[in-house]
């Protein structure tokens, strides 16, 4: 009898420490705040919600804390540490976007050319586009595969390395910055940054997913993806066995964007932006191809681009945006309309 005692005293003792171990691990949620005088969230100490405490993790499946401060809410939220590709500014796909105004567009451009996404004063980003014509077909299928970021006179690219099978073991980012190989260890967390330009990169999984952050200027999350077998099922790509079109899923966040931003994305965050995509039909395509058509990745020039490669300019564009990640699917998580207006 006196066993049993002594064994159930045992059992809630351990129980007991269990819980005040339990207790002591639990992290306390940090505030966060926006940066932006333009943001109603200004300095305001944003506490992050019990179930997403940081705004990183160690775990790269879990949510971070996010503020939108382009919200005219004050309120931290939890979102994934990859793109979303139903969130304002992505750009996934057979390249699918959703622009700065919610709209949903493919845009096809041209396989193995460089089509400027955004240009600004301050800078640019192009992508280099890949992709294959099946016989009979009027067109290309066409995905990204790299980008080139031009800013100040220095410059970045990222690029989905090709591969003939997909393996998730293998990391298929390869980076340059001012056109010299950079190496970023394998690893959730591991990460880059320039001394010279605070530009950082920071792995978001151990291999194949990364946040860029050029500080005040933009935020770009990206991911490796390849082309599968039930995608070319589904939509008949006739993708060769030597090739599995590994590309790129992105989603943009811009900071201060001037009222005159061009490019395929650019153009949708002018404050009086129309879109030419037919409305109500399952692909609204845009073109634009010759008018955004650059001839390198990490070159300036295109038609309609404005970006110059000089010190950034100290003067302010009276029309002025902060654009933040934003879910324009409709859902009932998508914040009530509010993030897919100009």
């Amino acid at each position: 009898m006196e066993t049993k005692y002594l064994l159930a005293i045992m059992l809630i003792f351990i129980s007991c420490v269990g819980q005040l171990h339990a207790h002591e691990i639990i992290q306390v949620p940090k505030k966060v705040t926006c940066t932006s005088r333009q943001s109603r969230c200004f300095k305001h100490l944003i506490v992050c919600p019990h179930e997403c405490p940081d705004v990183k993790s160690i775990n790269p499946k879990a949510k971070v804390c996010y503020l939108d401060c382009n919200s005219p809410i004050c309120k931290a939220e939890c979102k994934h540490q990859k793109p979303n590709c139903n969130g304002r500014g992505a750009a996934c796909l057979d390249p699918r976007f959703i622009g700065g105004d919610g709209s949903v567009f493919y845009f096809h451009g041209r396989r193995n050319e460089n089509f400027t996404l955004v240009s600004d004063t301050n800078f640019q980003i192009n992508a280099h586009f890949i992709g294959l014509r099946p016989e009979g077909r009027s067109r290309d299928y066409t995905w990204i595969q790299a980008f080139g970021i031009l800013f100040n006179s220095q410059n970045f690219s990222v690029e989905a390395t090709p591969a003939a099978k997909w393996a998730d073991e293998v990391d298929h980012l390869r980076f340059t910055y001012n056109e010299k190989e950079v190496v970023i260890p394998e690893g959730h967390l591991s990460s880059w940054k320039s001394s010279e330009s605070g530009l950082q990169v920071e792995r978001t999984s151990s291999k194949n997913s990364v946040k860029i952050i050029l500080p005040e200027v933009m935020e770009i999350s990206i991911n490796v993806v390849p082309i599968t077998k039930e995608d070319d099922r589904v939509h008949n790509y006739q993708i060769p066995s030597d090739n599995c079109f590994a590309h790129l899923e992105t989603q943009f966040r811009f900071f201060g964007l001037s009222s005159k931003v061009e490019g395929v994305l650019g153009r949708t965050y002018q404050p009086d932006f129309e879109s030419s995509a037919k409305l109500g039909v399952a692909m609204p395509v845009v073109g634009g191809e010759d008018k955004y058509s650059t001839p390198s990745l990490l070159s300036p020039d295109c038609k309609a681009c404005i970006f110059l490669p000089v010190e950034f300019s100290n003067e302010k564009d009276t029309s002025v945006m902060d654009y933040s990640f934003l879910d324009c699917t409709g859902g009932s998580a998508s914040g009530h309309g509010i993030m897919c207006r100009k």
